[in-house]
């Protein structure tokens, strides 16, 4: 009997021990029920476009845009580029007129200003990013965002283009200045319009909670305010000139400042202050943006800030969330934190899990990457720089007008969503045969799932954290074709199945419909 009881145990405890890896985990898609329509994927020209569109040798200043933007495919199946259907263009402060007089030692993060201190406009300026931004339209990308960081130089209260000396959180700009600051931005839009790029939106401030006292880059508190105020001046020159430009708000330094004072009353609780019922600004867009940053780990944080974050736009109806700036900052146990960059699957998974958490989460309905080229030892670009000398791989002077470009498992990762989770497709839902918990999911399977309503094709996009192969299969859904991106693929096209290998460590978009 003894023998028997033992038996029985030991048999119980290797059937429920077995490794779930082994396991067929079941994707059921409910188009029935809806979230969050796409407004889609971008990154921004900051800094670095400048010296690359301006000096580079046409060929390799062409391969990068193509990376960034094409749709195309090969005759392998494999994409061009990941298909950008936003792109940022930086208004720049007059920094890079001022020289060493800006105190931004790095010259890559002066910028010029299309106004000088006479009032003139020269439109030749940011030729660099004026190149990119034209590849872009030739490419058919479809959301053009202008953003400012800092009034021009010569109206701010200390006459550079960061906040030092600036002690309130009161914007660093002169009182008499504010309506030729809105002025200039529309001017901006309307020049640019002639030309034929017409600015789907503008964003006139930017992560005003922090002071900018650092002389690291162009920058300026702000009040909510003060923002407000700007905005109103804003409002009435596009209204004035019939232009369809929307102004988005906020660019929040922190999610938390969106839906809470987090220790700023002022610069907090933004959602409240910018869409209560008493504010009446015709040409502000419905959308609430924030940056991602210093709120992605632990992974209880990722979880928990987007989940906070959702319940306040619940309060809001028909309030848009926009995640519209990110790259790594704040250290974590998984990729160590920003500093070195990294062209490998670390931190394109790191990266891809917080896209997750924004679009399932926070329901974010366009998410945006901080700069698309960096020529710095650090994590924040999707193609990277350098001379190709060991010994000098960052030397700024010679980068200015040529160099080695590298793109990176995190640019193709991010193409797993932005070549194929295209603007106007909306998120459904998508259920797991399993009972693990969110967290849990997190480390392992994560899944979102999106549908063209004019095709009735799904794309789904399955990340794989972990450390082992799992096998996954959708009910009542013929896989048209897979993409994949893992340590040896860049969006390779793979042969479907019913039942889909997802490989440790990699980004599946898998693109099909219902049967």
């Amino acid at each position: 009997m003894k023998n028997s009881i033992l038996y029985i145990f030991s048999f119980m405890l290797l059937l429920f021990s077995k490794d779930i890896s082994s396991q067929v985990l079941k994707i059921s898609i409910n188009k029935n029920k809806s979230y969050q329509e796409i407004k889609g994927f971008g990154a921004s020209d900051a800094w670095r476009c400048q010296y690359v569109g301006s000096n580079w040798p046409q060929e390799k200043k062409e391969r990068i845009a193509e990376l960034l933007f094409s749709k195309e495919i090969d005759k392998d199946g494999q994409p061009k580029g990941i298909g950008l259907s936003f792109w940022r263009f930086y208004i720049g402060a007059g920094t890079k007129e001022q020289g060493s007089d800006s105190n931004i030692k790095n010259e890559w993060r002066r910028a010029e200003s299309f106004i000088n201190a006479d009032g003139n406009y020269d439109w030749s300026k940011q030729k660099g990013q004026q190149w990119f931004l034209q590849e872009a339209k030739s490419y058919g990308v479809d959301n053009f965002l202008a953003f400012s960081i800092s009034a021009p130089v010569q109206w701010t209260l200390n006459g550079k283009g960061y906040g030092e000396n600036i002690k309130s959180p009161k914007i660093n700009l002169k009182t008499d200045k504010f309506g030729d600051y809105a002025k200039f931005m529309v001017d901006f839009l309307t020049y640019f319009k002639s030309e034929g790029i017409d600015f789907n939106y503008l964003s006139p401030i930017n992560e005003p909670q922090w002071q900018w006292e650092k002389r690291t880059q162009e920058g300026t508190p702000a009040t909510n305010k003060d923002i407000l105020d700007i905005t109103k001046l804003v409002d009435k020159h596009i209204n004035e000139r019939k232009l369809s430009t929307k102004i988005v708000l906020a660019e929040a330094a922190d999610l938390r400042w969106l839906y809470s004072s987090y220790g700023k009353s002022e610069r907090g609780n933004q959602i409240d202050y910018f869409f209560n019922n008493k504010v009446k600004v015709k040409s502000l867009d419905k959308t609430i943006s924030g940056h991602s940053y210093f709120t992605t780990w632990p992974v209880e944080s990722l979880i928990s800030v987007r989940q906070d974050l959702n319940q306040k736009l619940k309060q809001y109806s028909n309030l848009e969330y926009w995640q519209s700036e990110f790259c790594i900052l704040e250290k974590n146990d998984d990729i160590g934190g920003g500093g070195k960059r990294d062209l490998g699957m670390a931190t394109a998974l790191y990266v891809a899990r917080v896209m997750h958490a924004d679009l399932t989460l926070a329901n974010t309905s366009s998410w945006q990457w901080w700069t698309a080229l960096t020529n710095a030892d650090y994590k924040d670009g999707l193609i990277y720089l350098d001379t190709g000398n060991p010994e000098d791989m960052y030397n700024l002077n010679s980068l200015k007008f040529n160099g080695n470009f590298h793109d990176s498992k995190l640019l193709w990762a991010f193409g797993n969503y932005s070549r194929f989770v295209k603007p106007r497709m909306i998120r459904v839902d998508a259920n797991f045969n399993r009972e693990e918990k969110l967290l849990e999911q997190y480390k392992n399977i994560m899944c979102s799932t999106y549908l063209n309503p004019k095709t009735e094709e799904y794309v789904s996009v399955v990340i794989n954290y972990s450390n082992k192969d799992r096998k996954v299969q959708f009910n009542d859904f013929y896989v048209d074709r897979i993409y994949v991106t893992s340590n040896d693929n860049n969006l390779k096209l793979i042969k479907s199945s019913s039942t889909i290998n997802i490989k440790a460590k990699s980004i599946n978009t898998i693109i099909g419909h219902k049967i």
